[in-house]
């Protein structure tokens, strides 16, 4: 059995391999990269001033200041790869009071399961202060609506709603397998599949975001992650029965949504799979979708392994990426300051 380190090592390899690409902005807009050598970066979160980064390389929790320094803070929590290869540890980040709310993943491959492993924990600057709840398979991500937690646990392929403190917990929703036609799949195999066949596969929700009074889900598909195959689907806080309706289709695995500060919809896209050589560099992108008129725009393009979008400052956005790239957005013009 491979070992952990030799794990993480070819992992940093493969996105390393893959980063060659760089991300263009749309007309209008301009784009800066922030490197970090090593990391492997996926939650974003405001915490005043400051950008939190949460870093699966080393399962810290990391504060951005405006002059550029990151600053590593709360406990060392589990991380390394999952028994897919993938990356796995703090996923998503957000403040909560006096501390911070963090969605935990899978338990890594080479680890013996903790409390702390799939898992919503609450930290402070310096440890675990309690384990909110750890009955979720894989906590993907998460959302506050005021004391109601709302968590996608994206092996479930469900919505799970609980209360900040851990009570009340019920499942809100579980996702329904997708399925696509033959003719879709015919790039992996074209005597396989007929144009007439359907092929299922997992639902996958990745991203969550509350936006009026409903949640809107980015559904990543799973495997084989046919070109096309993802969706945007909303439904009611409350979870009445029949409240579920797509909202976009044909996305390329959209990995998380979330809404700007006029409320328009922004989908980011992982990008596009292919069986031989995995996730296509530069092949995710970041698109702004008007939910009244269902125009799409990219906003950002030749992104690679892209993971969390977030509205920031003056129009700012910034998108993480696994490769240990932030990736900031701003409208052209004046220079602005971002996180």
């Amino acid at each position: 059995m491979r070992t952990l380190t030799g794990l993480i090592a070819l992992l940093l390899m493969a996105i390393a391999t893959q980063g060659s690409a760089e991300p263009k902005a749309a007309s209008g807009y301009e784009v800066e990269i922030v490197r970090r050598p090593g990391a492997i970066f996926a939650g974003l979160a405001r915490d005043g001033d400051a950008l939190l980064v949460t870093d699966l390389a080393d399962g810290r929790l990391y504060r951005r200041t405006p002059n550029g320094r990151f600053t590593a803070f709360g406990p060392v929590l589990p991380h390394g790869t999952d028994v897919m290869g993938e990356p796995t540890g703090p996923y998503r980040v957000e403040r909560h009071g006096s501390g911070y709310l963090v969605a935990q993943g899978w338990t890594p491959a080479d680890h013996d399961e903790d409390s702390n492993d799939h898992a919503m924990l609450e930290v402070d600057e310096g440890a675990v202060t309690r384990v909110v709840s750890n009955d979720f398979w894989n906590p993907y991500d998460f959302a506050l609506s005021g004391d109601t937690l709302y968590v996608v646990d994206a092996a479930r392929n469900s919505v799970e709603r609980l209360l900040a403190d851990g009570s009340g917990r019920t499942q809100l929703f579980a996702f329904a397998r997708l399925s696509t036609s033959g003719q879709a799949l015919t790039a992996l195999s074209p005597t396989e599949f007929g144009d007439g066949q359907k092929y299922e596969f997992d639902a996958v929700p990745t991203g969550l975001a509350v936006h009026g009074s409903r949640l809107y889900v980015s559904l990543f598909g799973g495997f084989p992650f046919v070109a096309g195959s993802g969706r945007i689907v909303s439904l009611k806080q409350a979870g009445q029965t029949g409240s579920v309706r797509v909202e976009a289709i044909g996305m390329n695995a959209p990995v998380d949504v979330a809404f700007d500060a006029e409320g328009e919809m922004l989908v980011l896209e992982h990008g596009t799979f292919d069986q031989s050589d995995g996730w296509a560099s530069g092949s995710g992108r970041l698109l702004g979708l008007d939910l009244v008129s269902g125009k799409r725009q990219v906003l950002l393009d030749g992104l690679t392994r892209p993971v969390d979008v977030l509205p920031f400052d003056k129009g700012a956005i910034v998108v993480s990426q696994l490769d240990g790239k932030l990736v900031f957005l701003k409208q052209a013009g004046p220079a602005q300051p971002h996180p």
